[in-house]
This record gives structure tokens, C-alpha cells and sequence, in this order.
């Protein structure tokens, strides 16, 4: 076992998805030299050249068009968007052209793309740096999407992102970059689609991914002191999503809140409400309930603490849903 950050955990997953392939490449804005604003590609250009670890122009639309053109030839293109916020002159790209090819040539076309995205806030960083966008890309069909939450994920999720011949949106929740546990080098993880339960419970089932992990494990830990037995179910996939782990969890417990920082209005909250309803509506004791952002623009990072949901906002959600 060796004690990584998240952000150093990646940093090993894409060394050792270089070393086991070289059509692996990195590209991004300062991704080389600099080794990335978070440092999650340092030192990889030094070690693999600048032929594979490419810093390019501050052009996100290029940078993707580049990259699906290098799959198209057999590459396997790690693309960094420096901030969340940066994603949205690439959209054309990711929308219309990589998530299109592969149907659009009846399978004949791979385009095994990872798009890695620093998402979220809790940095005190101004607008454009903290954006939760991922319901934009869960919309959109062709493309997987995933977040990791912690090192250990962080750190097979990203190769089997890699490996996989689908394009992937890789979501890495910035302000847990510094977060630390035990990884077992080498050792496989869980699927790339499978949500994992990181704790177990009885009364309601939290539902989270990225850095609100984190917080659903604090609350849960909160509502134990009050008697009150919460699960709390990591996502890791926003598209597709693992549904069987879901319902098992919220048939069973009855209750079920879903948390993310992005806004709650038309968010993957919603969605994951609707199937819930659908699946487990015999098995519900209350109505699904949702905590997360608000449908204002990301605010200036004094207000940040009063945007993001937290351990209060959470803990009231439980205390609602065992009200009914």
C-alpha cells in the first residue's frame, strides 16, 4: 500500500496506463512543463516526452478536434480541460462530433477520448474554476461519464477509462485533489459503471458522487449520533447509470436523498428521483429528495460556503424524509 493524494493517484493510473500502451497521450493547457495547474500530470512529460505529454494552446475546441482525430488513427488521447468552467468552447466538439462518430459510422469508428474535467467548487476560486457541468454531458448519448471521489478510485477508474474504446468524460472533484488514503498499486478496482455502497445503512440511502462523497459520509456519520442508520451509495458512473445497486439499496431502506454541488433544477438529481419512483414506488416511504446548488451562476468565493450543499444541508434532508 502506498499513501496517495487523489491528485498523485491519478497522476500513477495515467503513468501506468503510458507504460502499458504507447498510443496513450496526454494533451491540455500546461499538462508538460508545468505538470498541470493541479499538478496530476506532473513529471509525466519529463519521464514519456513531449511527444506523448503535449502542452497545447490555450484553444479547448482544438484540443478535442485534435484528439478525435488522433483516435480516428488509433490513438488513445487523455485530453485535461484545465477548469470545468473552460469545458464550454469544446462542447461543439464533444457534442456533435465525439459523442456522433461511432453511431454515425455504424461502429466502424472508435473514439476512445477521455476527456478529464476538474469539476467543483469549495477552492475559493472565482466563476469559470468551480462548475458542476456534468448534467450536460450525461444528456448527451454516445458519451460515458464517471467521477471518481477518492485515490483508490482515482486511481483505476482513470485506467480503465483509458482502456475502454468508448469516449469518456472523466469528472475529478478538485477540492478533494488533496485528499489521501492507502492504494495498492496494481491492484484492479470495481467496473468503470458500477456503483460501490461505502457505507452501509438501514433508513435512507444517500446517493452522491465526486467531492460530495465526502460529505454524505459526514453526515452520515452525524445522523449514527442521533440513532439514525444512513447508507450512502458512491455513484462513480453518472451515464450509464447502476441502477441495480440503486433500487437494492433504497427498496430496502425505504428513504433515498440524492446530493450533488451542481444546481438542483434539472440536475442528474432529478433523473435519478424519476427512476427511483418508477423502480422502487411500492417500496417508498417518503418522496425522493434532493440537495445541491442553486440556479444562480457559480458566486464569488466569499458566498461559496452558502452555495455548496453541506453536512446541515444534508442532515435536513434525512431529518425530512424520516419525517414523512
Amino acid at each position: 500500500m502506498t499513501v496517495l493524494t487523489l491528485a498523485k493517484a491519478l497522476n500513477e493510473g495515467l503513468r501506468a496506463a503510458m507504460e502499458a500502451d504507447p498510443k496513450v497521450l496526454i494533451m491540455g493547457e500546461d499538462v508538460g512543463k508545468l505538470g498541470g495547474v493541479f499538478r496530476v500530470t506532473d513529471g509525466l512529460q519529463k519521464d514519456f516526452g513531449e511527444d506523448r505529454v503535449i502542452d497545447t494552446p490555450l484553444a479547448e475546441s482544438g484540443i478535442i478536434g485534435t484528439a478525435i482525430g488522433l483516435a480516428i488513427r488509433g490513438y488513445r488521447p487523455v485530453c485535461e480541460i484545465q477548469f470545468d468552467g473552460f469545458v464550454f468552447p469544446a462542447a461543439d466538439q464533444i457534442i456533435t462530433q465525439l459523442a456522433k462518430m461511432p453511431l454515425r459510422s455504424l461502429g466502424k469508428l472508435k473514439l476512445p477520448v477521455v476527456v478529464r474535467i476538474p469539476c467543483g467548487g469549495g477552492i475559493g476560486a472565482v466563476e469559470h474554476h468551480s462548475e458542476s457541468p456534468e448534467a450536460y454531458f450525461t444528456h448527451t448519448g454516445g458519451l460515458r461519464v464517471v467521477a471518481c471521489s477518492n485515490p483508490v478510485d482515482a486511481y483505476t477508474m482513470i485506467q480503465d477509462a483509458v482502456r475502454s474504446d468508448d469516449p469518456i468524460v472523466f469528472f475529478e472533484p478538485k477540492r478533494r485533489y488533496w485528499d489521501k488514503a492507502d492504494v495498492e498499486l496494481g491492484a484492479p478496482g470495481l467496473p468503470l459503471g458500477a456503483a460501490k455502497v461505502v457505507r452501509t445503512g438501514n433508513d435512507v440511502t444517500l446517493l452522491a458522487y465526486g467531492p460530495m462523497v465526502k460529505t454524505c459520509l459526514e453526515s452520515a456519520v452525524a445522523a449514527e449520533d442521533d440513532g439514525r442508520s444512513v447508507e450512502v451509495i458512491d455513484l462513480r458512473s453518472l451515464s450509464p447509470l447502476d441502477m441495480g445497486v440503486i433500487t437494492e439499496s433504497v427498496n430496502r431502506t425505504g428513504r433515498c436523498v440524492v446530493v450533488h454541488e451542481a444546481p438542483v433544477f434539472t440536475g442528474l438529481g432529478g433523473e435519478l428521483a424519476a427512476r427511483i419512483s418508477e423502480a422502487c414506488f411500492f417500496r417508498l416511504e417518503s418522496p425522493v429528495l434532493r440537495v445541491g446548488g442553486f440556479s444562480t451562476p457559480y458566486p464569488p468565493s466569499r458566498l461559496e460556503d452558502h452555495y455548496l450543499p453541506d453536512l446541515d444541508r444534508v442532515l435536513d434532508a434525512v431529518d425530512r424524509v424520516l419525517a414523512y
